[in-house]
């Protein structure tokens, strides 16, 4: 039988968990908010960690809010529902701070307002997974359980911008009519200004009988349907068969960015947009300025850069997103920019060609992994004036900016939260450096 404790929270772990410390031991209980008094159950050490499940909340948190979602609780997507959205955004704002002092031992100059958009409806993108389940009624569409490998199927989903969220009803009912229902592993949604796009991973080869339906289904949705039987470079348009680029713009700047249904974009159109409206403010391209641009993509900050007036050059380890970012940048008809494929992460990574080595500023937009060789090798051998960081992991970006800060002499001007994933615990954040010897 399990053991029932009664105790008070002290705050959220990283990912959102409520964080209870007690008997010598920590627990970490989902749902459970700072500064609440509640019960739990002693659950299974799992990974090093004393789990708990909550029973009851004996003492609420004022900021405790009803979650929106009939899923919440047992879908891992959204765990922080039950938390208002501002103090969604104190909790990311903190998480960076704490981050920066105690994994880098670094102090913001100023903190930047926090960068944030809508709630609910903002995804644009999602790759939700696919499983047949005879016990929970045939085949499953969603996002994994909260804490385990499980899928939790949706007929619908609030993140999801509305008319990819519609879409998920619909889709249980067409892959449990495919010859191949067992073995269809995971469905990719993307949505464009201009259309949507879906691709479809199976793992058998797709009868006649199979093809016609998934055609019949994308006309009836006017949709974009791609298939996926191998690799990513295995996807292919199914209907129509010629399909236009979907794309995404970014008004302010009148530019436009093409993009695929696999091709990494921000997932989070408004914030997108916010988010490279503040870099600008803060990297203030020029003519006078050549700017570097690692980890550039598709050139979601390239070619507004560019558009600035600023020479750009735009690195990126993958040749697809190489090709499509010079595409992007021929299409808004910017000169002032070059694309170039280099490993970021590789030993080689040094050999940029970059002659002469003079770049006035540095923008960075790593994975979650961070700039480590970056900042360790090449930003001693640039030496620009102000860098830019954008991040997706808190903990890396302290990293890399305990280089920046205490071994290459920078000053962290600014840092801030970017809301991107609201609901979530995932932070995003930026960092503003400037060279102290200028």
């Amino acid at each position: 039988m399990s053991r029932l404790y009664r105790a008070r929270v002290e705050g959220l772990s990283h990912d959102g968990r409520g964080v209870v410390r007690l008997d010598a031991k920590v627990f970490f209980v989902p749902g459970a908010l700072p500064g609440e008094t509640i019960e739990f159950e002693e659950q299974r050490k799992r990974r090093g960690q004393f789990a708990g499940k909550l029973t009851n909340v004996e003492r609420e948190s004022p900021h405790r809010v009803v979650p929106e979602c009939q899923y919440f609780g047992i879908c891992g997507g959204c765990t922080l529902q039950h938390l208002s959205a501002e103090q969604q955004i104190d909790y990311k704002e903190k998480t960076l701070l704490d981050s920066l002092n105690r994994i880098g031992n670094v102090t913001p100059d100023n903190i930047m307002p926090p960068i944030s958009g809508k709630t609910w409806n903002y995804r644009r993108k999602a790759r939700p997974g696919v499983k047949f389940v005879p016990k929970k009624g045939g085949i499953l569409i969603g996002f994994r359980e909260q804490g385990t490998s499980f899928l939790t199927s949706l007929k619908h989903c609030k993140t999801l911008e509305k008319n990819l969220s519609a879409l998920l009803g619909p889709l249980h009912d067409l892959v449990s009519n495919l010859s191949c229902y067992k073995q269809i592993p995971q469905i990719e949604f993307a949505a464009g200004e201009n259309a949507i796009a879906l691709v479809m991973r199976h793992l058998q080869p797709l009868l006649q009988s199979d093809l016609d339906l998934l055609t019949q289904f994308a006309k009836r949705y006017e949709i974009q349907f791609f298939l996926q039987p191998k690799g990513l470079d295995s996807v292919h348009p199914l209907w129509p068969t010629n399909p236009e680029p979907l794309y995404y713009d970014l008004p302010d700047l009148n530019l436009r960015i093409e993009f695929s249904a696999t091709d990494f974009v921000q997932v989070n159109g408004a914030v997108n947009q916010a988010l490279v409206n503040s870099v600008l403010d803060f990297i203030e391209p020029g003519p006078e300025d050549r700017i570097l641009d690692l980890f550039c993509g598709l050139g979601n900050f390239t070619l507004p850069m560019a558009a600035a007036g600023a020479e750009v050059l735009g690195v990126e380890g993958d040749r697809i997103l190489v090709t499509k970012g010079r595409r992007n940048a021929e299409l808004n008809r910017l000169k002032n920019i070059n694309f170039r494929e280099v490993d970021l992460f590789a030993d080689s990574m040094l050999d940029l060609h970059l002659q002469p080595l003079e770049f006035t500023k540095l923008l960075l937009d790593p994975p979650r992994s961070g700039a480590l060789k970056v900042v360790t090798e090449l930003v001693p051998k640039i030496l620009p004036r102000r860098i830019v960081y954008v991040s997706c992991n808190p903990a890396t970006l302290a990293r890399d900016s305990a280089i920046l800060v205490h071994q290459h002499g920078y000053r962290l001007k600014y840092a801030g939260a970017i809301d991107m994933f609201p609901h979530t615990a995932h932070v995003e954040s930026m960092g503003v450096f400037e060279n102290a010897q200028d």
